[in-house]
Formats: structure tokens, sequence, C-alpha cells
């Protein structure tokens, strides 16, 4: 009876706090949004500036993503698969981002690449713009968001361990046949998670996107920063309107991310006993390959 009462206490306990923080802070964008009517509503998200900041924000966002894709499955590969000098290094590197807060790594950024930056010269000869232009807004998302994809895969790969690769090079297989035949469709839905993550952080990446954007309306002004511009200049209809846009974008990537984590647990569920009898086999062919090697000798 105890535990019953207990356990009910904190149910509600946990619906209550996600209602308060969750579920009021939408209903009353949503509402916000839509009081002046549809009107206003369509024409705040239509706007030249927020179409503008909506086109830079999912570049941005394909731009990086792909980045940190590539990065995260080669470092997840490298940490995994590989021992070598600074790999305990080389891990707590990658969690700079986790620890360092947006607006320090934007600040970096600025020193680095800006007017007075260390690469000022280099980038005034070679006449390229970093800061206060696409090429900063795009290198300050990848770096607050590149852990995410490597950090999802390595715990997969380390689980997975190496003997069903070790097995298929033993047979002849080349290391790209490997990757796409037996690594990548144990990795597939880690890989996904880890995308649709990376993809979340970046869409609402505000702190070091606002530090070297430079708040050049309709030209560096991502989608949250355009948000800000419309709040300070109390256009609070507007600026609710065009958040309704990340909001939907964020339950859309909540509703994905769901659908990837079920299905994830399903085919890691269900291939738990195959991956027993796999590696018992790749073993024994490892140990098999040995015997020969050694009679032959």
């Amino acid at each position: 009876m105890v535990d019953k009462i207990v356990k009910c206490f904190l149910i509600v306990i946990a619906c209550a706090f996600a209602l308060l923080m969750l579920g009021l802070p939408l209903a009353a964008v949503a509402t916000y949004a839509l009081r002046e009517g549809y009107g206003v509503f369509i024409a705040a998200i239509t706007d030249p500036y927020a179409l503008s900041a909506l086109r830079l924000t999912l570049l941005t966002t394909v731009i990086s993503v792909s980045v940190n894709t590539v990065f995260g499955l080669f470092a997840a590969w490298a940490l995994t698969r590989f021992s070598f000098k600074g790999r305990s290094l080389l891990t707590t590197v990658m969690d700079i981002p986790f620890a360092v807060s947006p607006v320090i790594a934007g600040l970096v950024f600025i020193l680095v690449f800006g007017r007075i930056g260390w690469a000022a010269p280099v980038l005034s000869f070679l006449n390229l713009k970093i800061v206060f232009a696409l090429p900063g807004i795009v290198l300050a998302t990848i770096f607050v968001t590149f852990p995410f994809v490597s950090r999802e895969l390595i715990p997969v790969l380390n689980a997975r361990g190496v003997a069903e690769e070790e097995a298929a090079a033993l047979m002849g297989a080349s290391g790209w046949k490997i990757f796409f035949r037996i690594t990548l469709p144990h990795i597939k839905w880690a890989l996904m998670y880890g995308v649709i993550l990376c993809s979340a952080r970046a869409l609402g990446e505000f702190g070091a996107v606002s530090v070297v954007s430079g708040h050049l309306r309709g030209k560096t002004n991502t989608l949250p920063l355009h948000v800000e511009v419309l709040f300070g200049e109390f256009h609070l209809t507007a600026a609710f309107a065009v958040s309704s846009i990340l909001m939907l974008i964020a339950i859309l990537t909540l509703i994905l991310k769901t659908v990837v984590e079920v299905k994830g647990k399903k085919e890691g569920a269900s291939a738990i006993v195959e991956l027993k009898g796999k590696n018992e086999g790749a073993n024994a062919i490892v140990e098999l390959n040995g015997i020969k090697e050694g009679s032959s000798v």
C-alpha cells in the first residue's frame, strides 16, 4: 500500500513539473502567437526577415550536422577500435563544448578570426570574412554541437565489440565493406539518434551565434536571434509567431527522436541473442585461423 502511494505521488509530481515547465510555456507561445488573428500570424512568419532567418538557420544546421556526423563517425571509430597515445586526452577534448559556455566559445572565435584576431592578417590577405558572416555562424554551431553524434556512437561500438569485424577481415573483406555491411547496420539507430540531437541543438543555438553573427537583420540573424530582435522591439505577437516555428520544429524533432529511440530499443533487444551467437562463431573463426597459421608454420 505504501509503495503504491509513493508511486502515485512521484507520478503526480513528475506530471505536474512537466506541465509547469513544458506544457504551460508551449501553450503560452501558441496563445500569444494567435491572439491578434491568423492574418497577423501569417504576416509575421512570411516576413522577408523571418524567411531569411529561417533559411540561414536551416542552412547552418545542414552544414554543421553534416560535418559533425562525419567527425562523430571518425572519432567514435578511432576511440573504440584503436589504442593510441592521447586517447584519453581526445575523449576529454571532445567534451569541452559541454563545459564551456557558448558565449565564451563565440568570444574565442572573435579573438581568433575578428579584425584584431590572430588570423586577421591572413584573412585580410585572402579577402575572407569569418565573423559577422555565414562561416562564423557555421563554425560556432559546429563547435557547440560536435560531441552529440560521437557520444551516441561510442557506447554502442564498445558494446558490439570487434569480433565480427575481425572475422570479416580474416575472410578478406575490405575496410569499406566491413563498415557498410557489418558496422553501419549495428549503429544506424544510434547514429540517427545522435544526428537528431545535433540538429535540435543547432536549430536552437543562440549564445555563440549571437556573438559571432553581428545581428545583421536579413543577413546574419538566425531564427532565435530574429525572435530576440522582435521581442526587443516590443513586437510581441510577431516574436511569438516566429517562436512557434521553432516550437513546431522542436515537437517534430521530439516525435522523430522518440520513434528512433523505440525502434532502436526493439532492434537492440532482438539482436542480443543473435549477437551472442555471432560473437561465438566469430571467435571460433579467429581461433581456427590461428590454429591453421600455427600448423602451417
